[in-house]
């Protein structure tokens, strides 16, 4: 993101504009936050394919009577997790899995319908650069996708024999959510004017964090489709040893299914990832500390090591306490708030040799 940062005074209008933009965009993020809270909430109580169709106009509409309840059930134990898991679940139990997933949709458009008021008013006062404004309706295209996978994700769970959705598609769900956060972010970063100058601070290093946390994020979703968080629930030791042997970590055939289906293989993955990520963020920490310990770098630095460590110490927890929702919630959040810091460091880094308006 190449937005100058340091606008001239004698630009108030534009100015004002920039801080209305922001705010959106801000809220923006938020709400995508909480939506992925609200998404861990609704995997972790099993409520994801409570609702069997993708409706996006009609299916915002909730059961309103006992007849659709008792429609929207019916189709409900016409699916294999029914089925299979939740054979003999009352209406009421229903109610509260059905509830999650509403929920969740429906968070999910109103986040489509405030991007796209926020999107309108800037595109027709033209607010921004035209540039600036193909970058807002790429994001928006990014968002759409984004619900599309949501749907292919939910109907991958509702195939013969499946309980829960396939991990891949809950993974690809999971990081273009973290696609389009990052760009929200990272927009409204580039947009927020800086206090003082850059004076530290390597953009390639953190682009390696920003690459680092993304493929952490997609780890962790691997590892939520598979359910590999239930099982191997020691640390520092993996099935008693720290290194599992070969023969657990890739005991499927062919191969490549070991990366998304061996929990073993999957789990154990979770956790180099994690130990890379918390090297990298340290290593950082220590350059710019022996660098610029006082620069705004420096201070980012120390606030993304403070809590990728503050993640992996909340990771641990939560294997060792088995997954409890609270936690689980957590973790992802946290996950989340790394992201939303990287993107902010290399942000401000990159804007540091931009010279754009």
């Amino acid at each position: 993101m190449s937005i100058a940062l340091n606008q001239p005074a004698a630009a108030p209008a534009l100015t004002a504009n920039h801080a209305g933009i922001r705010r959106w965009l801000w809220t923006v993020a938020g709400l995508v936050f909480l939506m992925i809270v609200v998404g861990g909430a609704t995997r972790l109580t099993g409520s994801g394919l409570s609702i069997t169709e993708w409706k996006p106009i009609t299916g915002a509409m909730p059961p309103l009577s006992a007849a659709a309840w008792a429609e929207e059930f019916a189709k409900y134990r016409a699916s294999p997790q029914y089925q299979i898991l939740n054979n003999g679940m009352s209406l009421g139990e229903f109610q509260f899995i059905y509830w999650w997933e509403w929920g969740h949709r429906q968070l999910g458009r109103f986040i489509g319908l405030v991007f796209l008021a926020g999107f309108l008013v800037v595109a027709l006062r033209r607010l921004l650069p035209g540039r600036r404004v193909a970058l807002l309706f790429g994001m928006g295209l990014l968002l759409g996708l984004q619900g599309a996978i949501g749907w292919i994700m939910v109907a991958s769970g509702l195939e013969p024999g499946m309980v829960a959705v396939a991990p891949v598609k809950l993974t690809l769900h999971l990081t273009f959510a973290g696609l389009f956060f990052a760009s929200v972010v990272a927009f409204a970063t580039a947009l927020t004017p800086q206090r003082r100058p850059e004076t530290a601070g390597s953009p390639a290093m953190a682009w390696l964090l920003l690459a680092l946390t993304f493929v952490q994020i997609a780890l962790g979703g691997l590892v939520a489709g598979s359910k590999a968080g239930f099982a191997f629930n020691t640390w520092p030791m993996m099935d008693g040893a720290l290194v599992p042997p070969g023969s657990l970590l890739f005991a499927r055939q062919p191969f490549w299914e070991n990366f998304v289906d061996n929990v073993a293989l999957v789990q154990f993955n979770h956790r180099l990832g994690a130990y890379v990520l918390l090297a990298a963020a340290l290593w950082q920490l220590w350059r710019l500390q022996r660098a610029a310990p006082r620069s705004s770098a420096a201070r980012r630095a120390r606030a993304i090591a403070g809590i990728v460590a503050a993640q992996a110490v909340l990771g641990i927890v939560t294997l060792l306490l088995v997954v409890p929702l609270w936690a689980g919630l957590a973790h992802q959040a946290l996950a989340f708030a790394v992201l939303a810091m990287a993107v902010v460091h290399l942000t401000r880094l990159a804007a540091r040799r931009a010279d754009v308006v």
